[in-house]
């Protein structure tokens, strides 16, 4: 996969953002179902807004946690117009003080949106750096740090997505498929079921 994309499906900068957000403790599969409709009638901050937390809920309570996540996405809304002309920001900084966004999903959106070389670990890409181990650690930023010490220049904006899709279909967490698994000659996992 020369330009592997993520899952989520969004059709700006900000529904990428929220749909980052929501995903949080939940499946792509889930969130785009959710966000489908949602996305038709808010697809910016001040429509975010407009809408409200109660209509917001009412539209992604199929996702789990999503009292919270409403609450954040009208929230982070609010500060995008208050603080940022209403446009995502650029920087992971300014990206980190939005409620409901931490390292996680201020790196997707600087790699989707912008194309930069981040490493956004989320489960599956923690369980890979560790099991394989690629870049074993204890918390998600040790694994980042780890991973941005060995990924070559050239694969650093795509290693995330290679690493989390290779995660969720092929080293799942339960039933790793080695089998299928392209570096599974690599692995020193003793969970491996294949040679």
């Amino acid at each position: 996969m020369p330009e592997p994309k993520g899952e989520l499906e969004y059709v700006n900068v900000f529904t990428l953002l929220v749909a980052v957000v929501l995903s949080a403790q939940a499946t792509d599969t889930g969130v785009n179902k959710a966000t489908r409709a949602l996305f038709k009638v808010a697809d910016t901050p001040a429509k975010m807004v407009a809408l409200g937390e109660d209509k917001v809920r009412d539209y992604i309570k199929t996702i789990g946690l999503y009292r919270n996540k409403a609450k954040n996405v009208v929230a982070l809304s609010e500060k995008l117009i208050a603080e940022h002309g209403g446009e995502v920001p650029r920087s992971r900084e300014a990206l980190e003080t939005l409620p409901g966004v931490g390292r996680k999903t201020a790196n997707v959106v600087l790699n989707i949106a912008w194309g930069e070389e981040t490493i956004a670990v989320d489960t599956h890409l923690f369980r890979v750096s560790n099991r394989i181990p690629l870049a074993p650690g204890k918390t998600p930023l040790a694994v980042e740090l780890g991973l941005r010490k060995i990924i070559q220049a050239e694969f650093m904006r795509h290693a995330h997505h290679w690493l989390i899709l290779h995660g969720r279909y092929v080293c799942k967490a339960r039933k790793p498929e080695c089998g299928k698994c392209l570096i599974s000659d690599l692995c020193t996992s003793p969970e491996k079921t294949a040679p």
